[in-house]
């Protein structure tokens, strides 16, 4: 009849002792020596060797975790960072200002994943321009002021360069028939240069998450650049 306490078997041994980290860095198996150990020394023994373990196995998930989040944050920037270099180099392919908005609302649209882009102009009279019409699924005018009223929300005080929102329901202003279903949205404040009116470039989402204040601003920061740089060259 075999004992408990009986001796591994020698081929066994002798793996072990050929290899022995193996056992050290298979998680299963250093669990079960160890409850084997504390069944062995009995309720009354406090294994501070053990409580270390436990805290130290503890301190490594939560490395373990942070190092996983780091990577996909990692990954997740920059795959952002190659949806804006793609979108910018769309930008520089029309060779007229219509098929540059079109172009907007279009194939720049779907990489960057959004719903709906809208390009808002201030103007005292550029409703009546028959180019609005035909583009008033890109382009929208609204009067002077609007811009910096809307990116504040009415409140003034400074205006940021990227505002990133959720919505109940957004601007008819700067997202026409979209304005129903969108539920966040990343406003690009565009300044065009001297003596002309301020700009807003708005991104609509169906998504409420899509956009959100706590989100980094850096990547459409730089978009907003090199926009302003082409529709410099347009207005020109």
């Amino acid at each position: 009849m075999s004992s408990s306490n009986a001796k591994l078997e020698d081929a066994v041994r002798s793996a072990i002792l050929a290899k022995p980290y193996a056992i050290l860095d298979d998680h299963d198996l250093m669990h079960a020596l160890i409850a084997a150990n504390e069944k062995a020394m009995g309720g009354n023994v406090v294994d501070l060797r053990g409580i270390v373990m436990e805290r130290l196995e503890a301190r490594l998930d939560r490395l373990e975790d942070t190092h996983r989040s780091v990577i996909a944050a990692a990954y997740e920037n920059l795959a952002g960072t190659n949806q804006v270099h793609r979108a910018i180099l769309r930008l520089m392919d029309p060779e007229s200002f219509e098929d540059f908005l079109r172009n907007l609302g279009g194939e720049v649209a779907q990489i960057l994943q959004v719903d709906k882009i809208t390009l808002v102009l201030e103007s005292a009279q550029a409703e009546d321009d028959p180019a609005v019409s035909r583009l008033e699924s890109v382009l929208s005018v609204a009067v002077p002021g609007f811009i910096d009223a809307y990116l504040t929300q009415g409140r003034g005080g400074h205006v940021r360069q990227v505002v990133l929102r959720q919505v109940q329901e957004g601007s008819r202003i700067v997202h026409g028939s979209a304005s129903a279903w969108v539920r966040s949205e990343a406003c690009l404040r565009l300044d065009f240069g001297p003596g002309r009116l301020p700009g807003l470039l708005a991104f609509g989402s169906e998504d409420p998450h899509q956009f959100a204040p706590n989100q980094g601003t850096d990547l459409l920061a730089f978009f907003a650049g090199v926009f302003e740089r082409t529709m410099r060259h347009w207005l020109s």
